[in-house]
């Protein structure tokens, strides 16, 4: 399995900081945002890593990350993608480095207490398909939100006024490699992007989405309130935890 970490985008909700970086290299408390995702996929046994990247100072990840040696990688990689064309086409741009192999996908703002390694490892086992990560929040409506049949999704609806269940899709998928062949299929929503909730709806339809409820806490960090939340969650526990 191979990973990715989508850090593309203007950050526009953080102006005026990104103004003059990524928003993705700002600090959360005392390391900056894109540690978070890249430990995330290394404490799950994921050590082939992408990192797409976008904006006018795309080479400071290069210059901040380097090879990855300080993750304990041998490598990373990195690719650019212009213009904000959503989470989907991000995606679409690790295609040829991806291959045939699986992929796990973490949005390059989320910060999580715990980790993904068993999720990981039971998607391995899954072996087709498609699996996404929940949380249980008090504010479902402002997520896509998962109606669960059994142990698979039924559907994801974005940002409903009145949700179904509490359960918010964050920003962590794992895929097989027919998710670049899905992605070409897609149209712009109306926001003139590619959505990655089509991604995952056609992999509910395929009756192969499964999925799990994240254990410990979860937040992103694209608002000035969540970033402030992340760094006081991450300064009073950690994260990226082993255990």
């Amino acid at each position: 399995m191979k990973g990715v970490i989508l850090a593309g985008g203007l950050g526009t909700r953080l102006f005026p900081l990104t103004k003059i970086t990524n928003k993705h290299l700002l600090p959360i408390y005392d390391r900056p945002m894109i540690y978070y995702p890249i430990e995330c996929l290394v404490n799950a046994g994921v050590d082939d890593i992408m990192v797409v990247t976008g904006g006018r100072k795309s080479g400071d990840f290069l210059s901040l990350l380097g090879n990855g040696s300080e993750f304990g990688l041998k490598h990373l990689n990195y690719t650019y993608q212009e213009g904000e064309g959503g989470i989907a086409e991000a995606l679409g741009l690790a295609e040829h480095w991806a291959g045939d192999d699986d992929i796990c996908v973490v949005l390059g703002d989320n910060i999580i207490e715990k980790n993904i390694k068993a999720a990981v490892e039971d998607f391995r086992a899954q072996g087709k398909g498609a699996k996404i990560m929940l949380k249980k929040v008090h504010d479902p409506e402002r997520f896509g939100v998962a109606s669960l049949d059994g142990d698979k999704v039924s559907k994801i609806v974005e940002k409903p006024k009145q949700p179904e269940s509490d359960l918010a899709v964050i920003g962590i998928y794992m895929y097989d490699n027919r998710v670049f062949d899905i992605i070409k299929t897609l149209e712009p929503s109306n926001r003139g992007e590619l959505e990655i909730t089509d991604v995952n709806n056609w992999y509910i339809q395929d009756g192969t989405m499964t999925y799990e409820v994240l254990e410990g806490w979860w937040t992103d960090a694209g608002t000035f309130p969540s970033l402030h939340k992340a760094a006081n969650l991450v300064a009073d526990g950690g994260a990226n935890n082993l255990d």
